[in-house]
């Protein structure tokens, strides 16, 4: 750097958050990482409540402008599987339980794994494409392939050996059967979330959501259509479904890689790079802290239908409760595509707090108490139970991360991401220290 005396992004000292620090962390620099500058595009001081409700309308309409395409592509890519469930449920009462263990069971396991681990990259690439180094988006993403890729083939013995973990866990025999064939099936899905979820954050980055939305709008038609072809009219059954499936995932895969390399993304992808396996140790660890939370939120639903699974009449009750999943996941589909547009701070930090250990230890009173009601009371033969005790679980989720973000000191995580961005950016240790003298 050519000025070691410069301010740094945000220090200890600045936690007072004195009028003086505020002047210190605006002042311009000659290094890109030492200091912030406020964009000329940002928002000034709300001088009463007329203005505030002028700059929250302002914000809002650049908030939507990036949350609304989020949130069609992340719903046209949760309905694959749902209208997937749809149609086997016209196949047979069998059929639409083994798709639904499959799809929240052990498609949720792997769902959860992987795109929490690749939430990691939605941290890394939104603070280097704020930092102004595009060019190691590209990196980030290759990393992050690197790291899911090898995780998706330990996973993958998961779904091989599905059916006798579904029997060991007390499944009824016939659901472990079916849903272990067609585990089995969806392995290239595995795969392609492995590809998908970096590609996803690496876009999200740079605000390409548009290519996305067109990328999976299509996608769902093209997968509406040939299951119906595929499931019903030809007779495929759960072999058409499973078909479909991995084909619309891997067609998101191949169209977003296409979009990529025709050079849209300038700076951002300039190829692949042996720098992609450097500092795999610290993008790992990374990657687990940020999967931490997400995993628990994800497994939460997934252990629901395996509690449907012990009450009586398994087949039923796991169906009547997937369709019920369904209609909930498309609501919380919303709030995932907010949060890709807003999100971008270390959360992963977060994560792995020692806060995590009493937000997790709370997340299992609604498991228990669903639990309970579904095999102790009378709730649990319509499986009532089991969903009041998600909904308790989901109060006391959000009461607690509103206690974790009022607790959290915000200028130390921006101080600790900025080094993050300049170690990881290619400097060296001495040089961060040097900066941060």
């Amino acid at each position: 750097m050519e000025n070691h005396n410069t301010q740094p992004l945000l220090s200890p000292s600045e936690d007072n958050q004195t009028s003086e620090s505020y002047q210190q962390i605006l002042r311009p620099s000659t290094s890109s990482f030492s200091s912030f500058t406020a964009d000329p595009d940002d928002i000034t001081p709300v001088a009463g409540v007329g203005d505030f409700f002028k700059k929250f309308g302002v914000e809002s309409r650049k908030l939507w402008y990036l949350a609304g395409p989020a949130i069609f592509t992340s719903i046209c890519q949760y309905s694959l599987g749902a209208i997937t469930q749809v149609f086997a449920g016209q196949v047979g009462t069998i059929e639409l339980a083994a798709v639904s263990v499959e799809n929240s069971v052990i498609a949720g396991f792997s769902f959860g794994l992987l795109l929490g681990m690749g939430s990691a990259l939605e941290t890394l690439c939104g603070q280097a494409f704020g930092a102004g180094q595009p060019d190691m988006l590209g990196i980030y993403m290759q990393r992050s392939w690197v790291i899911l890729i090898c995780t998706a083939f330990v996973v993958m013995f998961f779904y091989i050996f599905a059916t006798p973990l579904l029997l060991l866990i007390g499944q009824t025999e016939a659901i472990s059967e079916a849903a272990g064939t067609f585990a089995v099936w969806m392995i290239p899905q595995l795969y392609a979330y492995a590809i998908n979820f970096p590609i996803a954050k690496f876009l999200q980055s740079q605000s390409k959501i548009m290519a996305m939305a067109w990328i999976a709008a299509v996608a769902l038609v093209l997968h509406t259509l040939f299951s119906w072809l595929l499931m019903l009219k030809l007779g495929w059954g759960l072999v058409g479904a499973a078909i479909v499936l991995n084909a619309s995932w891997w067609i998101i895969v191949i169209a977003q890689l296409v979009y990529i390399w025709s050079g849209t993304c300038g700076r951002a992808w300039t190829g692949f790079s042996w720098k992609a396996f450097q500092n795999l140790w610290g993008f790992v660890r990374l990657s687990l802290a940020s999967a931490v939370m997400l995993c628990l939120e994800v497994w939460y639903f997934m252990a629901l239908i395996l509690f449907a699974g012990y009450l009586k009449n398994a087949e039923v009750s796991v169906d009547a409760l997937s369709v019920c999943m369904n209609i909930l996941g498309w609501t919380v589909m919303i709030a995932l595509g907010c949060n890709a547009a807003i999100r971008g701070g270390d959360w992963s930090r977060l994560a792995s707090r020692g806060c995590l250990c009493e937000y997790s230890m709370l997340l299992c009173i609604g498991r228990s108490f669903g639990a309970c009601n579904g095999f102790q009371t009378q709730l649990g033969c319509e499986g009532k139970g089991i969903w009041i005790g998600m909904l308790i679980g989901t109060v006391v989720q959000t009461i607690v991360l509103f206690v974790m973000i009022y607790r959290t000191n915000w200028n130390k995580e921006a101080s600790i991401a900025g080094k993050r961005i300049r170690q990881w950016g290619g400097e060296t240790e001495d040089k961060v220290k040097d900066i941060e003298k």
